[in-house]
């Protein structure tokens, strides 16, 4: 049973996390909807708050942005930039100005040296490279193991550079949990400290930083599952060749 068709069968194990994907991102956007459409009593737009919030943390040297797209905001530490997408920057809504104090808690983060945040930084260079050579290094790994057997030490080596890639995006989803649910505590934290929202409002942002944090656990999920596809597939094949 070839690799690739093996690999797809394994697929069934991907339907779970598939789900809770699809349902935290459904949830995400029905908060999103709902709160962008009522608007703080203060009537400060996003990027205003977060320029107050900014200050108020002494980062003012972090510029604020507008970038285009749909919910494509976030906070660059090598640029040391917040970018606000177009729905957000100017929104005066519950859901524009939480999601635009979610990306200030991630300056805030780097400011302190906040530690998952720093491992994440860390771990994107290494994860780049090793996704541009994660397929040609298994492929060549499983050519190497079915002509000279899956005891063969190449081809262990490549087939092992697989499962570390899997690994490697696993830890990352781990990391990026912590620090994606810091940030968030952080916003409410700071709407709460400034005045920004009342308690009613707080309640709203913290439904739409809820439902934005429930992608992160379905990322983390899809990539356990994703890392035991690949696993069971290589020994499902070792089992065949047996």
């Amino acid at each position: 049973m070839g690799f690739i068709y093996l690999y797809y069968i394994m697929g069934i194990i991907m339907i779970p996390g598939i789900i809770f994907a699809s349902v935290a991102q459904a949830k995400i956007y029905s908060a999103y909807h709902k709160y962008s459409e009522i608007q703080t009593k203060k009537q400060k737009s996003a990027n205003t708050v977060a320029r107050e919030v900014l200050n108020r943390n002494n980062l003012q040297d972090v510029s604020i942005k507008k970038i285009g797209g749909n919910l494509t905001d976030n906070f660059n530490p090598k640029t040391n930039e917040v970018s606000l997408s177009e729905g957000v920057y100017n929104s005066t809504s519950i859901a524009g100005v939480s999601v635009a104090l979610h990306e200030v808690g991630h300056a805030i983060q780097h400011s302190q040296n906040y530690a998952p945040a720093r491992m994440r930084l860390s771990l994107v260079p290494v994860l780049n490279v090793f996704s541009n050579m994660l397929w040609p290094l298994v492929i060549i790994g499983l050519i190497i193991s079915f002509v000279a057997g899956f005891d063969n030490t190449i081809g262990q080596v490549f087939i092992g550079c697989g499962i570390a890639f899997f690994t490697l995006s696993m830890i990352f989803s781990l990391i990026t949990l912590p620090t994606e649910l810091d940030a968030s505590k952080r916003a409410r934290e700071e709407l709460i400290a400034t005045g920004n929202m009342d308690a009613e409002e707080i309640k709203g942002a913290k439904e739409v930083l809820d439902a934005a944090a429930l992608t992160y656990v379905a990322s983390l999920v899809v990539s356990i599952l994703t890392l035991f596809r690949f696993i069971l597939t290589i020994l499902a094949l070792r089992g065949n060749k047996k």
